[in-house]
C-alpha cells in the first residue's frame, strides 16, 4: 500500500460509505462504483483487497438487519453458481498486469453502467434457473474482479418480482457469503495483510454510518434517481479507467 495523502483518504472514505449505503440500502446495486473509483488513487488490485475486509464488516452490519426475509430458494440456485465465479477468478488473477486490470475493470464498469442507463438487456427473459446460474457465475466472478458482484445478480433478481424486503434481504445474505468465500483465495494470493485490515477496522465508523443510510435511503430517497446518479458516474469512471489503461 502506497502512503495515503489527503485526497486518497477522501476518496476512500466516499468509496466506504457508498459501500454501506449499497449493502444495507440498495442491494448491492452501486456497489459496482467503489472499486472504479479507489482505482482512480490506488492500483484495482489495491482497491479490491483494502475493500474486501471493509466489505465484510459492512455485511454483518446489514445481517442484522435483513436476516430470515431472505428466500432460500434463490440462495440454493445462485450460491454454488457464484462460487463457480469466484474459482474463474481465483484462476485467472496474475494473468492481467495493472493496465489490464484497469482495462477489465474499466470496460465491466462501463457495460453495467449502458445496461443500468439504456436496459441494454432485456430482465424479463432471465428468470429462469439457468439463467440464475449463468449470472450467479457472473456475479462471483465480477465480484472476485472487482467487487462488481451487484448488477448480475440484480439482472436475476429483479425479475423474480420479490417483496422489496425478501428481494434485499437475499441480496444482503447472497453477498455475505460471497465475501466470506473471497476471502481464502484473497489469502492465497498474498492480497490481504494486517496494514489493510487495520484500514478496515479504522474506517468502522464508516461502514456503520454508510449501512445507517442506506436503510434511511431506501425508504425516502428516490431509488430511480439514485440508480441513474450512480450509473453515470459508473459512465465517466470506466472511461476515466479504459483511457488511463490504453495510455500507459
Amino acid at each position: 500500500m502506497p502512503d495515503i495523502d489527503t485526497i486518497t483518504l477522501l476518496i476512500i472514505a466516499v468509496a466506504v460509505v457508498l459501500t454501506g449505503i449499497s449493502k444495507s440500502g440498495f442491494a448491492g446495486a452501486i456497489g459496482g462504483i467503489t472499486v472504479p473509483l479507489m482505482s482512480q488513487v490506488l492500483s484495482p488490485a489495491q482497491a479490491a483487497a483494502l475493500l474486501l475486509p471493509i466489505l465484510i464488516i459492512a455485511d454483518v452490519l446489514s445481517l442484522r438487519q435483513w436476516w430470515g426475509q431472505h428466500s432460500m430458494h434463490h440462495l440454493k440456485l445462485l450460491l454454488p453458481a457464484a462460487l463457480l465465479g469466484i474459482v474463474l477468478g481465483y484462476i485467472s488473477f496474475g494473468w492481467l498486469d495493472e493496465a489490464g486490470l484497469r482495462l477489465l475493470l474499466g470496460i465491466i464498469t462501463l457495460l453495467f453502467a449502458l445496461n443500468m442507463l439504456l436496459k441494454l438487456v432485456n430482465q424479463s427473459r432471465l428468470t429462469s434457473p439457468w439463467a440464475g446460474r449463468v449470472l450467479g457465475a457472473l456475479s462471483g466472478f465480477t465480484s472476485f474482479v472487482a467487487h462488481a458482484g451487484g448488477p448480475p445478480l440484480n439482472m436475476y433478481l429483479l425479475p423474480q418480482h420479490l417483496a422489496k424486503s425478501q428481494y434485499l434481504a437475499t441480496a444482503v445474505v447472497f453477498f455475505a457469503v460471497v465475501n466470506l468465500l473471497k476471502l481464502p483465495p484473497y489469502l492465497l494470493l498474498g492480497q490481504l495483510n494486517t496494514t489493510l485490515f487495520g484500514y478496515a477496522l479504522l474506517s468502522l465508523p464508516l461502514v456503520w454510518l454508510g449501512v445507517k443510510l442506506g436503510i434511511v435511503l431506501q425508504h425516502k430517497f428516490s431509488e430511480k434517481a439514485f440508480y441513474h446518479l450512480i450509473s453515470i458516474s459508473m459512465l465517466l469512471l470506466g472511461l476515466r479507467l479504459i483511457y488511463q489503461a490504453l495510455s500507459s
